[in-house]
């Protein structure tokens, strides 16, 4: 498979996950008879909806998607963060009714047995069923996290070592770690869960709607795909560079790397913000906000607030000023008749970053 990225905007998972299968050809790329392995994010037991764990959209559209090309050795792996039983997430996230209905089976991951592997960083142990899959597929959720500032594809193997590998992890700092699993354990497929990953914290509780997901087959390409989305440089994420320099993948991304399948009004309109994104976006005026631009505007506001910007003007976003003259400051190509716009359907975070400061 070509190192492409292919993005959609929507609202059901399941639907979105197949399309983006598809556009891939991804049944072409998978060994016949392979046993394949799904790893979703179900790091505790939360609703997807709060912004930490995997959508079962994207479990069941991609199971069906398998199941409709023939394949029939397919697994869901997973083990949930320490001090957490896997169970309770898996019923949580709604993973249970998906896994009954197409017959498939899930196997915890810290009850499985595992095999000490040589890395470039120092040897480690990881779970048996990830290493012997033919073909692992990778469904992290893009979100933030509180010491790596992001996590995405190559963070979430993490669920793939047992509970006292997560413990040397973070104290071994997890930047070494994290990389050098990612050179030993390479996913063959990424399908990213990006509808509304949490802005600060790998457990959710501040959600960012975006209604957007990506596939592509790349860790470290990915990851820099979502870098970019949340505004991010690669260098703040430094397992990324890292993992790159001990053959996990490639951080090269241009323009030509990604293949939209749809525009961003196929997201639905924002559903209004809780917690720390309404405090951030308690001077945003929006009408008819577009998901995607809306979390864009929410990360840049996190970006600010960091920095220490105090940001008092007006703030714009959204269909309903197309047309329309606007005092202050304007965000997407909808608000162009602000008195200072930054344009983009949807702009980056780092873009309307640069415009606040």
């Amino acid at each position: 498979m070509t190192n492409r990225i292919y993005e959609i905007y929507g609202s059901d998972a399941h639907e979105m996950t197949r399309a983006l299968m598809e556009a891939a050809n991804i049944r072409d790329h998978i060994p016949g008879k392979a046993r394949i392995a799904l790893k979703p994010n179900l790091i505790l037991a939360a609703d997807p909806d709060n912004g930490a764990t995997t959508h079962a959209g994207l479990l069941s559209g991609c199971i069906e998607y398998l199941q409709e090309a023939g394949f029939r050795d397919i697994s869901v792996i997973e083990s949930s963060w320490y001090g957490e039983r896997t169970e309770r997430s898996l019923k949580a996230c709604g993973y249970e009714k998906v896994l009954k209905k197409y017959g498939v089976p899930f196997f915890d991951l810290k009850k499985d047995e595992t095999r000490r592997i040589d890395t470039p960083f120092r040897p480690m142990d990881i779970c048996s069923r990830a290493l012997d899959a033919d073909f692992l597929i990778d469904l992290p959720v893009l979100k933030g996290h509180c010491q790596t500032a992001m996590t995405c594809a190559l963070k979430n193997l993490k669920g793939c070592i047992p509970d006292h590998e997560k413990r040397q992890f973070h104290s071994d700092g997890l930047i070494e770690p994290i990389a050098a699993l990612a050179a030993v354990l390479k996913p063959d497929l990424i399908i990213v869960d990006s509808i509304c990953g949490d802005l600060y914290f790998e457990e959710g509780g501040n959600p960012v709607h975006t209604n957007r997901m990506f596939l592509g087959t790349d860790p470290v390409q990915v990851d820099v795909y979502g870098c970019q989305l949340m505004g991010l440089d690669k260098e703040d994420v430094p397992y990324i560079r890292l993992a790159e320099e001990w053959g996990a993948g490639r951080s090269e991304l241009g323009d030509r790397d990604i293949v939209r399948l749809n525009e961003p009004a196929f997201a639905r309109e924002y559903p209004g913000a809780s917690g720390l994104v309404k405090k951030l976006t308690r001077n945003v005026h929006a009408d008819s906000a577009c998901s995607p631009c809306y979390a864009s505007l929410a990360r840049a506001l996190y970006m600010a607030q960091r920095d220490g910007l105090q940001i008092r003007d007006r703030i714009s976003i959204g269909q309903g000023y197309q047309g329309k003259t606007v005092k202050g400051l304007g965000v997407g190509k909808c608000c162009r008749g602000a008195d200072k716009c930054v344009m983009g359907c949807p702009p980056t975070a780092s873009d309307i970053f640069e415009m606040l400061r």
